[in-house]
């Protein structure tokens, strides 16, 4: 995927929607973070930083991107604005509603500077609905969708559920998702398009697993139903050397081969059984099996075919050889390592840019290609209205 010739005018800050950006910047398009003339996009300050002094995850979600410092709130930062929408592709904005309105950036504004336009609004709950106001956060999405309840036990577990940030990653990741949509469907001919993407909802369609039953009566609870523990055949157990290894032989063929291999053929025939004593007797037999061993020794043992896997820290994630395999993980020479673009493909682009933008850094380079002249741009910053 070579996204070249697309610009982007990205209002977002902190994780969802430079995330969804860093993937796009990643594809080749130009993406240019439209940061305010006060603090700018304030993960450029949160801890830990990086060697480049700047916050990591920043560093980590602002590669090959470009900088301009406007202040929406002037008429002279909103007139440059509306300049360069005018050789825009795409608007990616993450106020909460109702904030790109007042501020005179919102959708039905900008098409009358560029019709061709494809607008992008990401937030917690989307522009409509009695939450639309709300703020909110990842576990506060989790928990609409009715997720939270389903990955975890009791509140204990709360401050460590899995995946915690799905509501975030998984919002920016649909924005990409849509504005790539949205290019696709101007290339069909359809125009210019404007897409409002929740967080929330994106979490919520992470339910398909359990959502049949919750929308035909049931109501689903954790270690009730086939994915989040109701079958020993399908969970996670701790072992010798209190790390876990995963089970996921949810298909007889798995379950046979991993019985046959851990010298259990009598476990073998039931696979598949409701009655609660069986069920409760085989995790039993299961959790006393995986405490006999270490997670590697298991891990060694095991082959492909039994479905299992280990329960890893981040840093051993990070360090997996399947990872490494893959190429995720850069480690580029002149920065930081990172985690890159999730797919593979035979037409990517080739040495991405690396840095991370000063905030501001190329206010004048993008004015100035915009027909500003020095003394424009220099009367624009002496009023506040650009740094």
């Amino acid at each position: 995927m070579q996204l070249d010739s697309v610009r982007i005018l990205d209002l977002s800050r902190l994780l969802p929607g430079p995330y969804a950006t860093q993937l796009l910047a990643d594809a080749g398009a130009d993406v240019i973070k439209v940061e305010d003339t006060d603090a700018g996009d304030y993960a450029r300050y949160t801890p830990p930083t990086t060697e480049r002094d700047v916050g990591a995850l920043f560093d980590s979600v602002n590669r090959g991107k470009r900088s301009v410092a406007l202040d929406l709130k002037s008429g002279g930062g909103r007139e440059a604005f509306y300049d360069l929408v005018a050789e825009a592709d795409v608007v990616f904005e993450q106020f909460r509603p109702g904030v790109a309105d007042r501020l005179e950036i919102d959708y039905e504004t900008l098409v009358e500077y560029n019709e061709e336009l494809v607008y992008c609004s990401l937030s917690g709950y989307g522009g409509t609905g009695p939450y639309a106001q709300r703020a909110g956060h990842d576990l506060n999405y989790v928990g609409v969708a009715g997720l939270l309840d389903m990955t975890r036990e009791d509140e204990e577990m709360a401050p460590q559920l899995p995946g915690y940030q799905i509501g975030d990653l998984g919002g920016g990741l649909f924005a990409a998702f849509s504005i790539v949509g949205g290019l696709l469907s101007r290339e069909l001919g359809n125009g210019g398009e404007y897409v409002d993407v929740a967080m929330t909802d994106v979490v919520a369609s992470f339910s398909q697993a359990i959502s049949h039953e919750a929308l035909t009566g049931d109501n689903p609870r954790p270690g009730e139903t086939a994915l989040t523990g109701r079958f020993p055949w399908y969970d996670v157990y701790e072992t010798a050397d209190g790390r876990y290894l995963t089970l996921a032989a949810l298909e007889p063929k798995f379950w046979t081969a991993f019985c046959e291999e851990v010298g259990r053929e009598d476990l073998t025939d039931l696979h598949g059984t409701d009655d609660p004593a069986e069920l409760e007797a085989v995790r039993e037999e299961l959790e006393t099996l995986f405490a006999t061993r270490t997670r590697d020794d298991w891990l060694d043992e095991l082959s492909d075919e039994t479905m299992t896997g280990p329960v890893c820290t981040p840093a051993e994630a990070l360090e997996h050889p399947q990872l490494e395999a893959r190429g995720l993980v850069e480690r580029p020479d002149d920065a930081p390592p990172r985690v890159g673009f999730p797919a593979l493909g035979s037409n990517a682009p080739e040495g991405r840019d690396e840095s991370v933008p000063g905030h501001g850094e190329h206010t004048d380079e993008l004015l100035a290609a915009a027909g500003y002249d020095a003394d424009e741009r220099a009367a624009l910053r002496d009023r506040g209205a650009i740094r």
